[in-house]
């Protein structure tokens, strides 16, 4: 499968906004509510049932209590530059999980599923396969976020990954089973020693699941590359991928600039900004 680049949208890999702050003086909201206010011919008679009042104190009280942890601020949220956890920035050079054969394998790959032309550099030129590689070596590649112990069940799509693999072991197992199948379909040529044309064919038929890999399901492996690689390409690239910002100047987006304010009325305009990656904000400290 090839992907055409120019139906990509920054929107389809928008990247997560702040998550909201909750703060314990909400909780008086939560006491009115608990009230029902009766209104009768004028007068205002307040009907307070009075286990839910009680059951609302106590709730305020704990929440607002030291065991809640909650602060007041005031005046505006303490923030200083450089106080707060940015990521690692990628290192070029060398593989922090991936074996040198592995590396091969995953650097054709992704080389195929996006192939250099005139839009932009190819997937292994634009650091996809760095990209996957540093995901893996570090807390995606481990499963640090996700509940990993038993039972395993094979669930709906909607319920997302079940596997007992993390995600690094998964591209383990995945990647020699790959090359075993290519190798047997091929007449004992590995992926990395075949034509684009035959490359594609590999793909397609690990796509279409025509092509089998012995103990992994071939077709989520597809779609775990094809996923990964196209977030690698769009990835800051503070993350490995991205290099040279080449995704984001194919698709006219400006970067990590602090906001967009002077372009809020400015409609139908293409935004003539410098684009900048994160780690080459004049702001950016570590």
């Amino acid at each position: 499968m090839v992907v055409d680049k120019r139906l990509w949208s920054p929107r389809q890999n928008a990247t997560p906004g702040p998550r909201r702050a909750i703060v314990c003086g909400g909780t008086l909201d939560g006491v009115a509510r608990w009230a029902s206010v009766r209104f009768d011919r004028g007068a205002a008679v307040l009907a307070i049932n009075r286990r839910r009042l009680l059951g609302s104190s106590a709730l305020l009280s704990l929440l607002c209590s030291g065991a809640a942890r909650a602060a007041l601020i005031k005046g505006g949220i303490p923030w200083q530059p450089g106080a707060a956890d940015p990521p690692d920035i990628v290192a070029p050079g060398g593989w922090r999980y991936f074996t040198p054969q592995e590396a091969s394998l995953v650097e054709a790959l992704v080389d195929r599923l996006i192939p250099a032309d005139d839009l932009s550099p190819g997937g292994k030129e634009s650091g996809c396969a760095v990209y996957i590689d540093r995901q893996l070596a570090g807390p995606h590649g481990r499963a640090e976020g996700a509940y990993m112990s038993g039972p395993f069940q094979e669930g709906t799509k909607q319920q997302g990954s079940q596997s007992p693999l993390t995600p690094a072991q998964q591209y383990r197992k995945a990647l020699a089973a790959f090359d075993s199948a290519c190798r047997e379909k091929f007449n004992n040529h590995a992926f990395t020693e075949l034509s684009d044309e035959q490359r594609d064919q590999a793909i397609k038929s690990l796509e279409d699941g025509s092509l089998k890999l012995n103990g992994f399901d071939g077709q989520a492996f597809f779609k775990l590359l094809l996923k990964d690689t196209q977030n690698g390409f769009f990835a800051d690239p503070i993350y490995g991928g991205n290099q040279g910002l080449v995704s984001w100047k194919m698709i006219g987006f400006p970067g990590a600039h602090y906001d967009y304010r002077d372009w809020i009325d400015k409609h139908n305009r293409r935004v003539d900004l410098p684009v900048v990656g994160i780690a080459a904000h004049p702001n950016w400290s570590q």
